[in-house]
């Protein structure tokens, strides 16, 4: 085991044994208290807990076989890391801004939507494969849901928050994964690296305006190692050279790091112009690297192998039909169906992580180890269990 590998599993391991032992201690106590009193929460799919299902609705939504049972239009098998740090801080899983119905923003909203990204592509607002729900859109909706919250509250509108929650608030940022895939096969590694420093700068930039709205505490995640995902294993182009040990893909790695160095010194400056307040980069990338490379250390079977897909093989992927869907292929009507155990799998579709991987990663993101700089929740809030 090499040193670097040595230090991130046994961090990895760490945080999970002090979690589990303050979850103990937590659970005993009745009056669990915390300081942020909602989460209002940004990104793409790996955070999108349905809105875009709200927003474009269709015959069959993402999945939910696992904690949900049912279509529940998260991009995955169960729960995401949002819903586990909502769990952990004590509120009720974030709606969705664009869901009209059975909606409950008391304790925030969530703005994030499927394929979004933090820059729109400029040829036009729907593009193919690209989400109109942009970053800069998701800003001007909590914009839009403060003023109509400062506006409604006195009326005795139910299910709104009080106007003073903007101060009170964790707000939480998962986006840029869309920026970094969607024109890699046709721009190449270098080509998308010229426009990363942009998507960094618009986050960045998010993060100011949020904190002129009342915001002082962010936490904004970084990528994971896209070169580990099954689909992109299959869509993007490389050779046998190019694969580690692991089976996962050199150079994508190694431009999802440089990308993510360039967002965590753009949140250190971050950090310098707004001094009143917490901007922490989390460093989801280390865990979900660890889960890929060894997941039978973490209590999981196959790492680069997808449990929802068709074609078995390696990774069980195939970009003709994804998860759930039905599509006529050389004439036969081919279905990719789910695994029955996706509690033994890191990707759920190819594409997205299983609830098992992002249970994982969440217990060590709330340890407080992968935070920069270090940053304890257990200062402001009472963790609760994540079962």
């Amino acid at each position: 085991m090499n040193l670097e590998r040595k230090k991130v599993c046994n961090s990895l391991n760490q945080s999970l044994i002090v979690f589990a032992l303050l979850m103990a201690m937590l659970a005993c106590k009745s009056d669990a208290k915390c300081s942020f009193k909602a989460i209002f929460n940004f990104g793409d799919s790996n955070s999108d807990t349905g809105g875009f299902w709200a927003a474009f609705p269709a015959e069959k939504p993402p999945n939910g076989m696992t904690y949900f049972k049912k279509p529940d239009g998260r991009a995955t098998d169960g729960r995401l890391i949002i819903d586990f740090l909502a769990q952990a801080i004590g509120i009720p899983f974030l709606s969705p801004y664009l869901k009209s119905i059975g909606s409950d923003f008391r304790h925030g909203a969530n703005f994030a939507t499927l394929a979004s990204t933090v820059r729109l592509p400029q040829s036009s607002l729907f593009v193919t494969g690209v989400s109109p729900f942009s970053l800069a859109i998701q800003l001007n909706q909590i914009k839009q849901f403060k003023v109509q919250v400062e506006e409604l509250h006195s009326s005795g509108k139910l299910n709104l928050p009080p106007p003073d929650i903007f101060g009170k608030s964790l707000y939480t940022f998962y986006i840029g994964q869309n920026d970094f895939t969607g024109n890699l096969a046709s721009l190449g590694i270098s080509g998308v690296q010229q426009y990363l420093p942009e998507v960094v700068s618009q986050i960045a930039s998010t993060v100011k305006e949020l904190y002129e709205l009342g915001g002082r505490t962010f936490l904004v995640l970084n990528l994971a190692p896209i070169g580990c995902y099954p689909s992109f294993l299959v869509e993007l182009p490389h050779n046998s050279s190019d694969l580690d040990s692991f089976g996962c893909m050199i150079s994508y790695n190694n431009a999802v790091i440089e990308y993510n160095n360039i967002l965590k010194q753009a949140l250190t400056q971050t950090r310098k112009d707004l001094p009143n307040a917490n901007v922490i980069y989390v460093d989801i990338h280390s865990v979900m690297l660890e889960l890929f490379q060894h997941p039978i250390s973490h209590g999981l079977k196959y790492g680069t192998k997808a449990c929802c897909g068709y074609g078995g093989g390696a990774y069980n992927f195939d970009p003709r039909v994804f998860c759930s869907n039905t599509k006529l292929i050389n004439g036969k009507n081919i279905t990719a169906i789910a695994c029955k155990d996706p509690y033994n799998y890191v990707s759920w579709d190819g594409i997205h992580a299983t609830e098992a991987a992002n249970k994982l990663v969440a217990n060590a993101i709330l340890n407080g180890s992968y935070f920069d700089p270090p940053f304890s929740l257990h200062k402001f809030c009472d963790i609760q269990p994540i079962g």
